[in-house]
């Protein structure tokens, strides 16, 4: 494993961060708690898409290099093995969680004229969107061009990131924070380990993916906020370890 060494910050990665930043929280502060509006939220969260992209081809050149978003062999699989073991770890926690009493599952609550295909179209792409926005601020743009781009250290500031990037949940305080840090855990050794960012957005979408479902299908109600937690980071855990024994450490190559 190459030992982690700290880097200058480069001003380049500063602008782009920022950037990001404020389209990022945009979607949350004008979209929802402004203008209280779906539409304004998910055109300023889609916006980071090209924004990123954007920024990555003006200062260095590479679109998609610059967040580890590559298109080469392999990342079709890392991104369908990431998304359907995230699936079945949130199924299995939730199955879990009904049989420990954790959560109580009522009847399938179907939408009324609501077309399934059509429904499911919407959350693939309302899961996929801000999964990737949130993957290229927190993982891919840190991974290429941070400070710490290699070994643990990498996915431990990444964590971080992750947690500190959730500003509107840190007042649900050590709980909350406990269940976002076992995700960017999970998340950040999924790129560390592929050196691939479609392997973290995987279990990203997948996790959201499954959220999303389950709360049209069921309906779901907490009734241990302790255990539900414990499932959710147990469940990222696992997703860590199966990363850490089926794939070998990359190297940021920036």
């Amino acid at each position: 494993m190459t030992s982690p060494s700290w880097r200058r910050l480069d001003r380049r990665f500063v602008v782009v961060l920022l950037g990001l930043l404020a389209c990022y929280h945009a979607a949350e502060l004008v979209g929802t708690r402004w203008l209280h509006s779906v539409f304004w939220q998910g055109l300023l969260m889609t916006a980071v898409l090209p924004l990123a992209l954007l920024l990555g081809a003006w200062f260095w050149r590479a679109p998609l290099r610059s967040y580890a978003l590559e298109i080469r062999p392999g990342a079709g699989r890392w991104l369908l093995g990431g998304l359907v073991a995230a699936l079945l770890a949130k199924l299995a926690a939730v199955t879990l969680g009904v049989w420990l009493g954790a959560y109580a599952a009522s009847a399938p609550a179907v939408p009324s004229g609501a077309s399934p295909s059509g429904l499911l179209a919407f959350m693939l792409l309302a899961t996929f969107i801000p999964s990737l926005a949130e993957d290229l601020l927190t993982r891919g743009l840190w991974w290429r061009h941070g400070p710490l781009r290699s070994g643990m250290g990498s996915v431990l500031l990444s964590t971080a990131v992750y947690v500190l990037n959730h500003v509107w949940l840190l007042a649900n305080g050590p709980l909350e924070w406990l269940r976002l840090a076992s995700f960017g855990l999970a998340y950040a050794v999924a790129l560390m380990r592929t050196g691939s960012l479609w392997a973290a957005l995987g279990l990203h979408w997948g996790w959201n993916l499954a959220n999303s479902l389950l709360s049209t299908g069921l309906d779901l109600q907490t009734l241990q906020p302790t255990t539900s937690v414990a499932l959710s980071v147990g469940a990222h855990l696992l997703l860590a370890a199966l990363c850490l024994l089926f794939t070998r450490t990359a190297s940021s190559r920036s």
